[in-house]
C-alpha cells in the first residue's frame, strides 16, 4: 500500500472492493442522483463536531438560489434499505435548512469503515471545514489507521509537511487550551505561540492574556518570547554588534526589573556609563495602563 500513496487518496481506496456478502459492486456509481434526505443517516466517522448555524444559514439560502454546487457522497446502508453520508454533511444540512426532500448524490458501494474513515477526513482535510483540532485528530487517525507517516500523508491530503507537522503539535497542549483553539477563542497561531513556552503554568497565563487582551498572534509571539527569556533577533544583532557589552550588573538589573512590572525592560547606556536609555515593552493598551499606574506611584 505504502508505494502507492504517490495517488493520493486513490492509494487507501482501491478501485473495486467485495462486499461482506462476497459480492463485487463498483466503488462508484457513474454519476450524481437524487437521493431522499430522510433515507440518510449521518457520517459515523465525521470529524467535524461544530456547525456555525449562521454560515449553515447563509449556505441553504445560496442553494436555494443557485443550487447545490457539487453533490454529497454517500454509501448504501444494505441493512436500512438507505444511505450513509461519507462527505457533504454541511451541504445536507443546508439543504435540510432549505426545505429540500431529495439531494444530488454520488452513491458509492463496497466500501469498508476504513474507507469511509479516510474519504470523511480527507474531504474535509482538503476543503479546510476543519478547526485546527479536528484537523491534528484527523491527521492522527489517518496515520494510524493506515500506518501511514507524515511524509506518506502529505501526499494523501495535498499539504505541505511542515503544516501537518505543526497542526500536530498542537495536540501537545493541555485540554483547555485545546479546547479554546475547538471553540474559536485563539487561533492555530496563538496556539503556536503558547507552545513556545515549555512550563504549563505559563502557558496557562500566555491563554488568558490572549483571550483577556485579544492579542493579535505577532503580539502573542513576542510576549511568548519574554515569557522564554527569549530576545527578538534584531536585537540580538544589535547586542552582538555593539561596541560595549552589556555589564552582568546591567543585566541583573533588567532582569529585576523584568519580573517587578511583568514585561520586558531593556537598558543600553551609552559610552558614558552614567547615561543611557531604558525601555518597557508593552503589548495592549491594558500593559500600557499599568505600566503608566506604576511610574506614577
Amino acid at each position: 500500500m505504502r508505494q502507492a500513496l504517490g495517488r493520493g487518496l486513490a492509494a487507501l481506496i482501491p478501485a473495486a472492493e467485495p462486499e461482506q456478502t462476497g459480492q463485487a459492486k463498483d466503488i462508484q456509481a457513474p454519476g450524481p442522483v437524487k437521493v431522499p434526505i430522510d433515507k440518510i443517516r449521518a457520517n459515523r466517522f465525521q470529524p467535524r463536531k461544530n456547525f456555525d448555524q449562521d454560515k449553515l444559514a447563509e449556505l441553504a439560502e445560496t442553494i436555494k438560489e443557485h443550487g447545490l454546487s457539487q453533490p454529497i457522497i454517500v454509501s448504501r446502508d444494505e441493512q436500512n434499505g438507505g444511505y450513509e453520508l461519507i462527505a457533504g454533511e454541511r451541504r445536507l444540512r443546508a439543504c435540510q435548512l432549505a426545505g429540500f426532500v431529495e439531494i444530488e448524490a454520488i452513491v458509492r458501494t463496497g466500501y469498508t469503515d476504513k474507507q469511509r474513515l479516510a474519504v470523511s477526513l480527507v474531504e474535509n482535510l482538503q476543503r479546510e471545514n476543519l478547526n485546527a483540532i479536528e484537523a491534528a485528530l484527523g491527521y492522527l487517525r489517518l496515520m494510524k489507521e493506515f500506518q501511514i507517516s507524515q511524509t506518506e500523508l502529505t501526499k494523501v491530503v495535498g499539504k505541505a509537511k511542515s503544516s501537518i507537522s505543526n497542526t500536530l503539535r498542537l495536540l501537545e497542549l493541555p485540554d483547555n487550551i485545546q479546547k479554546a483553539i475547538h471553540d474559536g477563542q485563539i487561533s492555530e497561531g496563538h496556539a503556536r505561540a503558547i507552545l513556545m513556552v515549555d512550563d504549563d503554568s505559563k502557558k496557562q497565563a500566555l491563554l488568558n492574556k490572549i483571550i483577556e487582551d485579544g492579542l493579535s498572534v505577532r503580539d502573542a509571539e513576542d510576549l511568548a518570547r519574554v515569557v522564554c527569556g527569549i530576545a527578538k533577533e534584531a536585537a540580538d544583532k544589535r547586542k552582538r554588534h555593539t561596541k560595549q557589552a552589556k555589564s552582568a550588573d546591567i543585566r541583573d538589573i533588567e532582569s529585576a526589573l523584568q519580573h517587578h512590572i511583568g514585561t520586558k525592560v531593556e537598558i543600553r547606556t551609552k559610552k558614558d556609563s552614567s547615561k543611557g536609555v531604558i525601555t518597557l515593552h508593552f503589548y495592549s493598551l491594558t500593559d500600557f495602563d499599568k505600566l503608566i499606574n506604576i511610574l506614577k506611584k
